[in-house]
């Protein structure tokens, strides 16, 4: 498998990125050097190894939650930059 520079194109078109022409042919080379550096991988021999989701055991190591009172509506609305009808008015995020 290897990175083209229509798909650097097409990632950068995705991520709303402008690259240069000479950005493009950068990062096509880096991430064929990543990826080639990836297929080292596939050398290894796997056959007697246990799949695993982590290295190590994970515990959960969060405290238990515990019940405590709200602070009251109007100390939380000092901090909001504008407030309407007691909650947090904030800017529309959609065109």
């Amino acid at each position: 498998m290897s990175i083209t520079l229509k798909d650097v194109e097409h990632v950068a078109n995705l991520a709303r990125l402008e690259l240069s022409d000479a950005e493009k042919e950068q990062f096509t080379g880096q991430l064929n050097a990543i990826l080639k550096y990836a297929e080292k991988l596939n050398e290894l021999d796997t056959d007697n190894v246990e799949p695993t989701s982590h290295v190590l055991n994970v515990t959960n190591v969060m405290r238990e939650d515990v019940v405590k009172p709200s602070l009251p509506i109007e100390k939380v609305l000092q901090n909001a930059p504008d407030e309407e009808d007691g909650q947090i008015k904030v800017p529309a995020v959609l065109e």
